[in-house]
């Protein structure tokens, strides 16, 4: 189980190249931040919604390009800034799990929500940056209020994935720290009914057990 789990970043799937090169209209135009050809095309009524075969709107398109301007332009457009592609994210979980903090920062300041739940694990883009160690993401992420502990489908909080899903390295540190300030639990065990203390310490993580207990966990 363990092995197969780093996927989750690579369940998102981004435009190839190739895809990229046939788009036309507002993906194309997302892809390519060209606001002039966005902008053309609502005004002969494109579908600011439209799905491309993977379920990507030109929101979705524009925030994996990290075409900023265009997400702004998208959104002010009528853009549905929560809206999942077919492997169930939004431009918030993309952005986070791309580490891409500017965007997300836009994507934030424009209303998008960090609270949806998305992805095949039913998790949440927190969920996401903390497997990760994305720890600036993090922070963004828990001030736009974001559920600190949201348990997926895995039975795993963010906590937890920072620590199984990690390598016990300093941006997970910071990961982790960060999700304790804000008062995420450290209780919450796993299905095997270990807390995230147990998972440290049998991982050798000693940084991260000296966080925990500091945090109060047991």
């Amino acid at each position: 189980m363990l092995l197969a789990l780093p996927a989750l970043a690579r369940a998102q799937v981004a435009p190839t190249p190739a895809e990229a090169a046939r788009y036309t209209g507002l993906h194309a135009a997302a892809h390519k931040g060209d606001l002039a050809a966005l902008k053309a095309a609502l005004a002969t009524g494109a579908d600011v919604n439209g799905p491309d075969a993977h379920g990507r709107t030109p929101l979705h398109v524009a925030t994996f390009a990290r075409q900023r301007d265009a997400v702004r332009a998208l959104a002010a457009a009528g853009a549905d800034l929560g809206r999942l592609e077919h492997d169930r994210y939004d431009a918030v979980t993309i952005a986070a799990v791309a580490d891409d903090e500017e965007t997300l920062r836009v994507l934030l300041a424009l209303g998008a929500s960090a609270k949806l739940t998305t992805s095949r694990y039913d998790g949440t883009a927190l969920i996401a940056a903390a497997h990760l160690g994305h720890d600036g993401v993090v922070r963004q992420l828990i001030a736009a209020g974001a559920p600190l502990d949201h348990v997926n489908n895995l039975h795993w909080t963010a906590v937890i994935e920072a620590i199984v899903l990690g390598d016990g390295g300093a941006r997970h540190q910071a990961t982790l720290k960060a999700l304790l300030d804000a008062g995420a639990s450290t209780r919450l065990a796993d299905r095997g009914g270990k807390t995230p203390l147990a998972l440290a310490k049998g991982r050798g993580y000693a940084a991260m057990v000296a966080l925990l207990e500091k945090a109060g966990a047991r």
